[in-house]
């Protein structure tokens, strides 16, 4: 595993490139004549649009496992605050309670041979399964080698233990270790990055680290302005239901630009 600081740079000079070109699907509302004092209120520290419920599907143990794991991720640093803080672990319970923990819409009827890595996946446990089986594994492998389940763990034995079960070199009895860390680290990088409408993102803060404006905007007067960057408060799906956002007569919303010392 890569060392957090540096995922954490990697993660924010890749994503910088890739969002800019990712438009967020908005939804029309009418105008609501109090966006830009609430919006720019909210550039220093916005609360969320989404706040954070009660969990759906981890137990107790298992959040402290995922707000562990997350945490050493995508750190809080210098760049700002980070997975823990972002409620990555919350996001994580929404879509495990979901569909997408079920497999609701996956063909799950076997074989299941091991599968080469284009074949994508091929575990006979959903996710769901999958997190429960491996957090459960994995803390019984930490409570051998050093006394403690994972949340109780040093950061630097939390880091050998994520590393460790990146290689493979932990062997967990009903999951590979490997499927278990690269959906783990999948998904904490959709809790980051995903509108806060599905509780993640919290403060919109991986937005601001990438400075990604969220839901599309009209850009035509933008057009012609090459080589600088366009830095706005950014606006969720959230905020643009709920009308806190202001929105044109098409619907867009209405972005409220930074100034460049921002």
């Amino acid at each position: 595993m890569e060392h957090s600081s540096g995922r954490r740079r990697f993660l924010k000079s890749v994503t910088a490139l890739s969002a800019a070109g990712v438009p967020a699907a908005g939804v029309a509302a009418d105008e609501h004549s109090q966006h830009s004092a609430q919006v720019a209120k909210g550039a220093a520290g916005a609360r969320p649009a989404t706040l954070m419920g009660a969990y759906s599907y981890l137990t107790g143990p298992e959040v402290a496992f995922v707000e562990a794991a997350v945490s050493r991720l995508i750190p809080a640093d210098e760049l700002g605050p980070g997975a823990k803080e972002a409620g990555v672990a919350y996001f994580i319970d929404q879509q495990l309670s979901g569909a997408w923990g079920a497999h609701a819409r996956n063909y799950r009827q076997g074989p299941w041979p091991e599968g080469s890595p284009t074949q994508g996946y091929q575990s006979p446990l959903t996710p769901r399964e999958v997190y429960r089986t491996a957090i459960a594994e994995t803390n019984r492998y930490c409570s051998e080698k050093y006394g403690k389940p994972f949340d109780a763990l040093a950061a630097v034995q939390q880091e050998e233990v994520l590393t460790d079960l990146q290689s493979g070199k932990i062997v967990l009895e009903l999951v590979p270790a490997r499927l278990f860390f690269n959906m783990l680290w999948g998904n904490t990088q959709e809790g980051f990055f995903a509108d806060p409408m599905y509780g993640g993102n919290r403060g919109k803060i991986g937005w601001k680290l990438v400075g990604f404006p969220g839901v599309a905007a009209v850009y035509t007067e933008f057009l012609e302005k090459h080589n600088l960057p366009y830095r706005a408060v950014p606006v969720s799906i959230a905020d643009v239901q709920q009308r806190i956002a202001r929105v044109d007569e098409h619907g867009h919303p209405v972005h409220i630009l930074l100034s460049q010392q921002d």
